[in-house]
């Protein structure tokens, strides 16, 4: 009887581990994911502010006086000036013609008696070397001399206000139509120019921002019409002091727009970069799974996802720098990550 017993006993506990074998018998299906096989690169970490660009220059101009309109002829067109004409410092843009005005001035006049002058001092020069003119002589011919020169000097800078000069390198942005040889009165408007070459934008950032931000640091402009340029700025001025009601602090961004393409008024986006790396694992923040106080992703190890605890550095609004757990050309699981368990079987998909 014992001997039946034992027998039957064996018998259960083989049936037992055939059924536990049969049980834990690998039956998992491989999981489809997408991979990203890394490299190292660049990384920011950005403030974003809000502004309106503001041109460097902007001038309006008046006539200073009256006289007949002529409007000039653009030598890099051939055609008469107009809104949008990039023009050079001192370029004359229009020409008022009064010729009452300029024989009044009497220019050649003046400059014919300073060459009388001129004679006469250096005749009584000689003489007074020679005995034949007192010191008062000389010194009562060299205020002539020099009253002469200023009489040319302002002749000169009243003719000059026939003309209306560009004052800085610009862009003829306003121009108003007067018909030729009309005649315009004196504080007319004739022209508006703006040189945005250069640009700046004033900017109010939070008290928070205070320690990462100072000047000299670099900017990314952006503007919604300009979805594939980014124009490069950098924080010129920043004010120590912090506003009661708003509590931020007032800065000022000088923007590079040689090309012309950030026009002035518009409303641009200001990122600051207050940190960066230049070549280290980057990788989307999206991928990222916590446990408690650990931050881990999946990689793929010979067909099976191995779950990758990582420790973080600078990140920004879409990635993040990986500082420890992860190398070049692991291949980092991006997508399907989400229902994997470790050591999951994988398929990666194209």
């Amino acid at each position: 009887m014992k001997y039946k017993i034992l027998i039957v006993a064996a018998i259960a506990i083989s049936f037992a581990a055939c059924q536990n074998q049969s049980q834990t018998a690998p039956t998992e299906v491989e999981k489809p994911v997408t991979v990203l096989e890394l490299k190292k690169g660049p990384i920011s970490k950005l403030l974003n502010t809000t502004g309106t660009a503001q041109p460097f220059f902007s001038a309006n101009l008046s006539s200073e006086m009256s006289g007949l309109y002529r409007l000039l002829v653009n030598p890099r067109t051939g055609n008469p000036f107009k809104m949008g004409d990039l023009v050079k410092k001192d370029q004359v843009i229009i020409r008022l013609e009064d010729k009452t005005f300029e024989n009044g001035i009497a220019l050649e006049t003046k400059e014919m008696n300073l060459e009388l002058l001129l004679l006469e001092q250096s005749k009584q020069k000689d003489l007074y070397e020679l005995g034949g003119a007192t010191l008062i002589e000389i010194k009562n011919t060299d205020i002539k001399v020099i009253n002469s020169k200023t009489d040319i000097e302002n002749a000169k800078i009243n003719l000059d206000k026939r003309f209306i000069k560009a004052p800085f390198d610009g862009v003829i942005i306003d121009l108003p139509h007067y018909p030729a040889d009309v005649k315009v009165n004196q504080n007319a408007h004739m022209v508006g120019i703006m040189s945005y070459s250069r640009m700046y934008m004033d900017i109010n950032l939070p008290e928070s921002n205070i320690p990462y931000v100072q000047p000299n640091q670099a900017v990314y402009i952006t503007h919604y019409m300009l979805p594939n340029d980014t124009l490069k700025g950098r924080i010129s001025e920043l004010s120590p002091a912090i506003s009661n009601e708003t509590r931020t602090f007032k800065g000022k961004i000088v923007i590079e727009n040689a090309d012309l393409k950030l026009r002035p008024g518009m409303f641009v986006k200001a990122d600051v970069v207050v940190d960066k790396a230049e070549s280290t694992i980057i990788i989307p923040k999206n991928v990222i799974s916590t446990q408690r106080n650990r931050k881990f992703v999946f990689v793929v190890e010979r067909g099976v996802a191995v779950a990758r605890s990582i420790v973080t550095g600078i990140e920004n609004e879409d990635n993040v720098q990986v500082v420890e757990g992860l190398y070049e050309n692991d291949n980092l699981i991006v997508r399907g990550f989400e229902t994997l368990r470790e050591y999951s079987r994988v398929k990666i998909m194209q």
